[in-house]
């Protein structure tokens, strides 16, 4: 856990999906956001239980020891290829766990997502949006893509049909120095690309506010550019973080209060 935030209704950039009221947010990875992949998780304090798309396909990390760890655990795995294990986090989110020894700081290797036409999207990731193509294999439909040879991959992956986002949604989110943001909004602009949310400045509580912009490319896939000289300062790990997220969790008693009112937290 790098760090966790408690907020007490909706994000104007809509970082907890759709959804009002109360949530939290907690920022999980294997080393600080400057240099390593994170994922954010949202909770979303009404909401029972989402339904999953076909747009996240899951994150692949090199790692024996999550390998390892499942196994002592009796977590389900699934060999998919020799050495590669499938695994399934609460609320269906896939796993692929390759059973070799890290080789670099950061075991997360990709995040993969579902597209319903590889060329289109190429066209949008890295005819617009710069990003370099590692990999393109037509015969499986699939291409790795990135914006530094260090740094976490992204595979698109064609489904065959339109991805459906479900209700969970979701997005991807990329640092860059704050005087790129204006002109990925004019270029954005200039091709009658989508903005879900135009350039504006995020508070948190205390820390640094921060300059995003978010866009959609052809699937509705969701896309965060955040400047990175007040990202720097918001993301820094939090010695506190998981006895903030322990804290969250013993003082949530949603599940209580539902219960009490006879009452069930809503289905997305």
């Amino acid at each position: 856990v790098l760090r966790h935030e408690e907020f007490q209704e909706g994000c104007k950039a809509s970082c907890n999906g759709p959804y009002d009221g109360k949530w939290s947010k907690t920022m999980v990875g294997y080393g600080p956001e400057d240099n390593h992949f994170v994922a954010e998780l949202t909770y979303n304090y009404g909401i029972g239980e989402y339904r999953l798309g076909n747009d996240f396909l899951g994150i692949t990390l090199m790692s024996s020891q999550a390998v390892s760890n499942a196994k002592k655990m009796g977590w389900p795995l699934k060999e998919v290829t020799t050495g590669v294990f499938e695994a399934e986090a609460p609320g269906g989110y896939k796993f692929y766990l390759e059973d070799k020894e890290k080789l670099k700081q950061d075991p997360v290797l990709k995040v993969t997502l579902g597209v319903s036409d590889l060329q289109k999207s190429l066209d949008y990731w890295s005819g617009l949006l710069g990003m370099k193509i590692y990999e393109k294999d037509e015969e499986k439909q699939r291409a790795l893509l990135g914006y530094a040879d260090n740094q976490c991959k992204l595979e698109l992956k064609a489904l065959g049909e339109a991805v459906d986002h479900g209700t969970a949604f979701g997005r991807i989110a990329f640092s860059c120095a704050k005087e790129e943001l204006p002109n990925i909004e004019a270029l954005m602009k200039k091709e009658n690309q989508k903005i879900l949310t135009p350039l504006v400045s995020l508070d948190t509580p205390g820390k640094a506010t921060v300059q995003v912009i978010i866009l959609a490319d052809p699937d509705g896939h969701e896309i965060c550019f955040v400047g990175d000289e007040a990202f720097r300062d918001l993301s820094k790990v939090d010695p506190n973080g998981d006895k903030l997220l322990d804290d969250a969790m013993a003082a949530d008693k949603s599940d209580t209060w539902f219960a009490e009112h006879k009452m069930k937290k809503v289905s997305a």
